[in-house]
């Protein structure tokens, strides 16, 4: 029986193993321990979020949405490899199950294949969504593939656990198909190398970057609420396309809507192309100071 690690040794065993780690919000206690037990754990599952975007992606898994309240996961494991933590304790992300997959993966056996969907994952795994659309077409950059690899060995040496506890949730709940793009046996192969060998040691954090990065454009939505609108609107208002009346602030609105519109139409777009909604070309030539 695995006692799940505090937020504490979870975020030193990212770390030791050579992961970026970025602490999003209050993800100490973002939670859903209310609903159900957390505990004992003995696994790792792994997922693709069927998202583009860093910044949308992270704010999804923490907040969840309307039919499946957040976290969605414990880390999001974005395209350069960084491991945004949103989440210790239960998370949706799991789902129920096969316990027949689950006893093998206590036992640290071959898994057999998912039959039957009778027993709660969200209590037993440590979840983590990668950062992909999960079509297949999809890249999987060696940073994101590393990093995968880094944090289920990162969480498997602090249990003592071997690389037969990583499964990929397609594993577990019949239907799924998550992760798409790279095999697990392949991933669990690597996983097996790694934990033969020393953890990496804590990294330098990249540097930060000096432009906010595009944060795709199901970001900009009602309801969002960021540091990084209020930094898009001041950008908005140098550059003489401000539309505000007040502000601007952290909640996205009509205003930053009409004067976002008004930036894609000083640059040359027409028709659908400047309805507000940012996209990376425009976003990029902007240039939001990064928050």
């Amino acid at each position: 029986m695995a006692v799940p690690l505090s937020a504490d040794k979870l975020l030193k065993a990212l770390r030791d193993e050579g992961l970026h780690v970025v602490e999003h919000r209050s993800w100490r206690t973002n939670n859903r321990n209310h609903k159900g037990p957390w505990g004992p754990t003995h696994g790792v599952m792994i997922h693709h979020t069927v998202t583009t975007g860093t910044a949308s992606s992270v704010e999804l898994c923490y907040n969840g949405h309307s039919a499946l309240p957040g976290p969605l996961c414990h880390g999001v494991i974005a395209k350069d490899g960084t491991v945004h933590l949103v989440g210790n304790g239960r998370a949706n992300h799991a789902g129920l199950g096969d316990d027949d997959v689950l006893r093998a993966v206590i036992a640290e056996k071959a898994l057999p294949p998912d039959n039957e969907a009778n027993t709660d994952g969200n209590r037993h795994f440590y979840g983590f969504e990668c950062v992909n659309l999960g079509d297949g077409k999809d890249p999987w950059p060696a940073a994101q593939l590393l990093a995968i690899e880094r944090a289920s060995a990162a969480v498997c040496r602090a249990h003592g656990w071997s690389e037969r506890s990583v499964i990929g949730h397609l594993e577990w709940q019949p239907g799924k198909v998550d992760p798409r793009g790279f095999s697990m046996n392949g991933m669990r192969g690597r996983v097996a190398k790694r934990l033969g060998g020393a953890p990496d040691g804590p990294s330098d954090p990249p540097p930060r970057p000096r432009y906010e990065p595009f944060p795709g454009a199901a970001f900009f939505t009602a309801g969002r609420n960021s540091a990084i609108v209020t930094a898009m609107g001041k950008r908005l208002v140098a550059e003489g396309c401000g539309r505000y009346t007040v502000g601007p602030g952290p909640a996205w609105s009509e205003a930053d809507r009409k004067s976002y519109a008004a930036w894609q139409r000083k640059l040359g777009y027409t028709g659908g192309d400047a309805d507000g909604i940012p996209g990376k070309s425009s976003w990029d030539r902007l240039k939001v100071p990064n928050v």
